[in-house]
């Protein structure tokens, strides 16, 4: 397929400018734009533990959800070597790697939609005041408890970290995957039982506590869903592209 053309696709639902509002950095990391992609790669994120992969397989694009570099090149290199090590490496492959992140978050069909939906939420839709939450109805109500295990088992992570303090009953959810725990008050204005996220410090834990608020601090990883949801965009534009889901993501051991 055309690269132009499938990049052009993909920013008809997932547009840049969504980046640029949360002052993000998105699109070409690395490399140069292949005329043709026939071989992609598609991985949460691209760095040093999955580069034998990327050697081996010499895909024509690497597509992932975090940015491989984020921020001003110059300023990104000189803080982080190894990152430059690593860019100057996939150049010598000739392999060029392209992000997707605030953007994939906010459109129509991304992240946290497909987050949403994994909850198997209903009447979901764009809270209004932030354009990547996502919020919607469960089936059944559960008690907070139950809905934690539950939200665990379909996000498919091993664990997450509750606050407790607002209402038992949980029926309305509100979901940001990665780190937007800032945002919590939003989700509690607008009505929500329970705001999920993840990556929250200790003040804004201690903010959530102080309202009386329930929320889930769940991993980062739960983003991987990532793969999945861009295979299946890409399989819908064109069934030809060979398409090499890396999942190399590992939750943090949890020790008792």
């Amino acid at each position: 397929m055309n690269t132009k053309s499938l990049l052009t696709k993909l920013a008809k639902r997932f547009p840049k400018r969504y980046a640029k509002e949360n002052h993000d950095f998105v699109g070409l990391m690395t490399g140069k734009l292949p005329e043709e992609v026939n071989k992609i790669i598609l991985a949460l994120d691209c760095d040093w533990e999955i580069f034998d992969k990327i050697k081996e397989i010499k895909p024509d694009l690497v597509l992932t959800h975090h940015p491989l570099v984020y921020g001003y090149r110059s300023k990104v290199f000189e803080r982080d070597p190894s990152k430059k090590e690593l860019c100057d490496a996939l150049d010598e492959i000739g392999v060029p790697v392209y992000s997707m992140h605030t953007n994939f978050d906010t459109g129509n069909g991304g992240m946290n939609d497909a987050l949403a939906n994994a909850l198997h939420l209903c009447n979901i839709e764009v809270v209004e005041g932030n354009k990547m939450m996502r919020g919607g109805e469960l089936p059944k109500e559960m008690s907070l408890e139950e809905f934690a295990k539950y939200a665990n088992k379909c996000l498919n992570v091993s664990y997450s970290h509750l606050i407790d303090k607002g209402s038992n009953k949980i029926r309305r959810v509100a979901i940001i995957g990665g780190a937007g725990s800032g945002y919590w008050p939003l989700a509690k204005e607008k009505g929500y039982d329970i705001f999920i996220s993840g990556d929250a410090p200790h003040h804004v834990r201690r903010e959530i506590v102080n309202a009386k608020y329930n929320y889930l601090d769940m991993p980062h990883e739960i983003e991987k869903i990532f793969i999945p949801t861009m295979k299946k965009l890409i399989r819908e534009m064109d069934e030809s592209i060979e398409i090499v889901e890396v999942d190399h993501e590992i939750e943090p051991k949890i020790i008792f």
